[in-house]
């Protein structure tokens, strides 16, 4: 399956902006599961400085400046990318214990599981205390597989918390999300990594974007796709494995990754400083359209 994806996000300022540089992220990757065949980014107004790099966690960042003052500043990242949906075709034959892959991670021997590792550990958006480790043993109980839990772990979340958009923000700690059991799909991401996490496994933060399908017999809106956010969990001997709790489903044909890290931190699509502007007003559309 191959998709045009363009993702444009417009501030608009209630006064001149005389200086601002941005980092984006929003390059889809290359990876076993996708190809981005193409990404070519457009600013408005023209930059003065533009230069891309690769950072730690493998994401390509295009980093930009604008010095000639501007009302409104809007970022256009156009990509063509292939979904590889055999990336997973033999998940059903891991029958790893969630023990055995904690406790390889605790001691790794490999440079893949000495990587991996690094994503045991606690982040800003992803604290762990007793009671996100008491949720998470109801799922990782003795001598289960680590996918099986994952998947009822994903499912518990998807039926018990309740997807509302007007909930949260980003700086909503994550024990209001537990505790009120509601929030968005960032949430949802930050608290199965918490629950990884408090059990010694790998977790990492997955952004990408997901198709959404309008009803039967009504044409797709322009923008109407959306940014998206899920969990993967690392499996020794063969990778990592994404997981959506949101949608409670095991992402394939429909999600497109853009970057992953720790948490939503290392992968903020767009982020940076300005110079004046007063007051902004953010707007962002999505959209994905399919090519085969």
């Amino acid at each position: 399956m191959k998709y045009k994806i363009k993702h444009s996000t417009t501030y608009q300022y209630a006064d001149f902006v005389s200086l601002c540089q941005n980092h984006a992220r929003l390059t889809p990757k290359t990876n076993r599961g996708q190809i981005c065949h193409s990404s070519q980014i457009e600013i408005t107004p023209p930059t003065s400085y533009l230069q891309q790099f690769i950072d730690y966690f493998d994401n390509t960042v295009t980093v930009f400046e604008i010095t000639q003052q501007h009302k409104m500043l809007t970022v256009t990242m156009v990509s063509e990318v292939e979904l590889l949906v055999s990336a997973n075709e033999n998940l059903n034959k891991v029958d790893m214990t969630w023990t055995k892959a904690r406790d390889l991670l605790n001691k790794p021997t490999t440079h893949q599981l000495l990587k991996a590792s690094e994503f045991t550990m606690p982040s800003q958006h992803t604290p762990i205390d007793e009671m996100v480790k008491a949720y998470a043993l109801v799922s990782f109980k003795p001598g289960v597989s680590l996918i099986s839990a994952c998947k009822d772990l994903m499912a518990r979340i998807f039926h018990e918390f309740l997807y509302d958009p007007g909930f949260t923000t980003i700086s909503t700690p994550l024990s209001v999300v537990f505790a009120q059991k509601k929030g968005v799909c960032q949430d949802f991401a930050h608290f199965a990594l918490a629950c990884l996490r408090s059990m010694g496994l790998a977790g990492r933060y997955v952004s990408g974007y997901i198709e959404t399908l309008p009803p039967e017999g009504e044409e797709k809106l322009e923008g109407a796709d959306a940014t998206h956010a899920w969990f993967a969990v690392f499996v020794p001997h063969f990778g990592w494995v994404d997981f959506d709790p949101t949608n409670n489903v095991l992402p394939k044909e429909q999600h497109i990754t853009l970057a992953f890290g720790r948490d939503f931190s290392d992968v903020t699509p767009l982020k940076g400083v300005v110079f004046g502007g007063g007051n902004q007003l953010l707007g962002v559309a999505v959209d994905m359209i399919r090519l085969d």
